[in-house]
């Protein structure tokens, strides 16, 4: 079993917050976590049980009403509960009395009236990170803030790297032993979540069309969106094809990353970009396969940045400093592919290359955001395939891949 980076930070919450949510994807390993938390007075309920979720949905008060601990597994199911548990946790404010999971995120949900403001807290979980399979506490986002990144002798790079990339953090898929299985898993898992979790949060028109859509959208990982686009590939206007990649990031399938830019600077682009938040499921979409990847390393970019973006969020889970994630893009083309700005307003960026080699010139985006920040420009770093880390003159340099689960 992998210790995962929510534990701690879920059972710090449960000694003085009434109630806990883990939302994340389906099979990314909340219900394991939470049924290895659970003690012998806390009861364990999911609502996939199609008995015990009709019993919810008809008498959402009753159901919760004589409920003194509980883990409600799958909660996204039947929103109904959430006004009752606000009512029961106002009546006895007690810490740890819910624990709950979701595989879409509820707070988003028009169903749900209450988002239990200040009596909840709520963490996400996203499928396994390296570090949490080498079951380590890396320290890369200290280390970049820090300007102090190591070279890391042990770093996997080229072909190993490939295969890393498109297994993916989902642990069923992990657990298979060859690239087909993972495969099989895969598509069996997107067929799953499309045609039920969506219907748990909305009324879907062209339902039998969204794996067209998602195809299209693999397509666009790592790339700035475009709605229109993405809507005439299934004959939909703009607006529902924002809808759509909308519901698709509340099932955590899909992130959208929000343009990073400044009052003083307005030639900067405010477009998002989208992301896949598991590579394995990407590589699967996109229908490639290690041995394609090996032999047309172009197809290896996309993959590899929105790798790095998911790693990144998942390493943010664990850090005490408070980040937000951004891309940066001006009119010139200048990109970063990752920005992360802390509380204190300090800003660091991240591109991601493919290469076993970094020039000069692929740091004119960090170079350019450098300038639009200042003083707050505390570090920039290119994350490349090799296992050294090089400097390229002040707050400016290039670090293997790594570093991103390295201990040191």
């Amino acid at each position: 079993m992998y210790k995962r980076f929510a534990e701690d930070r879920v059972r710090e919450a449960l000694t003085d917050t009434p109630v806990v949510l883990i939302v994340g994807p389906r099979r990314a390993g909340k219900t394991t976590l939470v049924k290895n938390m659970g003690t012998a007075d806390r009861a364990y309920i999911t609502l996939d049980d199609q008995t015990v979720l009709d019993a919810a949905q008809t008498d959402p008060v009753g159901f919760i009403r004589d409920l003194d601990q509980a883990t409600i597994d799958e909660i996204q199911r039947a929103p109904e509960l959430m006004l009752a548990i606000k009512k029961t946790v106002d009546e006895d404010y007690r810490p740890g009395r819910f624990l709950l999971t979701g595989s879409a995120n509820i707070l988003t949900l028009p169903r749900v009236a209450d988002s239990l403001a200040g009596r909840m807290e709520t963490f996400r979980m996203l499928p396994l990170s390296r570090a949490e399979i080498n079951g380590v506490t890396p320290k890369f986002l200290n280390r970049v803030f820090d300007g102090k990144l190591k070279s890391t002798p042990e770093a996997i790079i080229g072909d190993d790297l490939i295969r890393l990339v498109m297994l993916g953090g989902f642990p069923e898929a992990i657990a298979r032993d060859n690239e087909r299985r993972r495969r099989d898993w895969a598509e069996s898992y997107l067929a799953s979540v499309l045609m039920r979790d969506l219907r748990d949060i909305a009324d879907v028109e062209k339902l039998t069309e969204l794996p067209k859509f998602v195809r299209l959208l693999a397509e666009y990982s790592g790339q700035l969106v475009n709605y229109s686009q993405f809507g005439s590939s299934i004959n939909v206007s703009h607006k529902t094809g924002r809808r759509y990649v909308g519901l698709l990031e509340q099932i955590f399938l899909v992130s959208t990353l929000a343009p990073w830019y400044t009052n003083t600077h307005k030639r900067i682009s405010k477009t998002a970009k989208l992301h896949f938040l598991d590579t394995g499921l990407l590589a699967t979409m996109r229908r490639l396969t290690c041995e394609k990847v090996k032999k047309n390393r172009a197809l290896f970019g996309a993959l590899l940045e929105s790798y790095v973006f998911s790693e990144v969020l998942k390493l943010m889970m664990i850090s005490e400093m408070r980040l937000t994630p951004y891309h940066f893009r001006d009119q010139h083309m200048h990109e970063v592919d990752i920005v992360l700005e802390g509380d204190e307003g300090m800003i660091v960026g991240i591109e991601i290359k493919g290469s076993a080699t970094v020039r000069s010139s692929d740091f004119a985006g960090l170079r350019t955001l450098s300038r639009a920040c200042g003083e707050r420009f505390a570090f920039g770093v290119v994350l490349y395939d090799n296992t050294n880390v090089v400097h390229f003159g002040e707050r400016l340099a290039a670090a293997p891949i790594s570093s991103l689960w390295s201990p040191n």
